[in-house]
């Protein structure tokens, strides 16, 4: 199944429905719901809307009306890392859980529903990245990109692409692109020829405190300023600008300490 899109002109992409695979959802288990959800009002323009609570109070952000990203309050008998988190769309969540173990990975929580929101697992890679699994019901997953505050790209920062990328591929059944080059490991990641999602080998320097993680990129309209605002609500810079193929970049931290990063598209 393809994706469903309509265009939204000026206002961005809106989306119908995500292709199994494909990055649907990011959502973001904190400790202090309330102020986390000042932080990103302040820097992103995002409204609220309360529910569905499958693990407790959960609320969804909205951009012009369209759900863009979720913010949860991080169970205490859970110990998942505060950090944003992918989910990757299913037809069966329980079918995908299955072949998650079978190809090496973990099942940390579920499959359990959503209530009638839909259905989803949270999972962990054979190299102990976490990402979650979406069955989409009446939430179909994030409904507006290509504006300032959505979810622009999500990457993989692992050791290395070799093992990792075979258990993506098996799992969703992605086509892999990788970057030929001796010194950068990079897979794409490809739904129905599209690129979707990045893995980038980075080897030892790889954070010792976070090991393998994911990380969402949001778009801005301008990272040095977004950066900065950022840090003047609480948060702080973690990686200097650079340049990618995505635009001008920054990584920043919320006040929590969960990281993602901004991106400002070239040109």
């Amino acid at each position: 199944m393809t994706e469903a899109r309509g265009s939204a002109g000026p206002s961005g992409t809106t989306h119908k429905r995500h292709a199994p695979g494909t990055p649907c959802w990011v959502s973001l288990m904190v400790h202090a719901m309330a102020p986390t959800q000042d932080f990103y009002r302040a820097l992103f323009g995002w409204d609220f809307r309360p529910g569905p609570q499958p693990l407790g109070p959960y609320v969804r952000a909205l951009l012009d009306g369209y759900e863009v990203a979720g913010i949860g309050r991080l169970p205490l008998d859970r110990h998942l890392p505060i950090a944003w988190t992918p989910y990757l769309g299913s037809h069966d969540v329980d079918a995908t859980a299955e072949q998650v173990r079978s190809c090496g990975g973990t099942v940390g929580v579920g499959p359990l529903d959503a209530a009638e929101a839909g259905r989803l697992a949270i999972a962990c890679d054979p190299a102990g990245a976490v990402f979650g699994i979406w069955q989409a019901a009446d939430h179909l997953g994030t409904g507006l990109t290509g504006v300032s505050g959505t979810p622009v790209w999500n990457e993989l920062l692992t050791y290395d692409t070799a093992g990792v990328a075979k258990f993506y591929q098996t799992v969703f059944g992605y086509e892999e692109e990788p970057v030929v080059s001796p010194d950068f490991d990079y897979v794409t990641l490809h739904v129905d020829g599209r690129p979707v999602a990045g893995i980038h080998g980075v080897g030892h320097t790889l954070p010792r405190d976070r090991g393998a993680h994911w990380m969402t990129y949001f778009q801005v309209s301008d990272a040095d300023k977004t950066a900065e605002r950022a840090a003047e609500l609480g948060g702080h810079i973690v990686r200097a600008l650079c340049t990618t193929a995505l635009g001008r970049m920054i990584t920043v931290a919320d006040p929590e300490g969960a990281t993602f990063s901004v991106v400002s598209p070239l040109g």
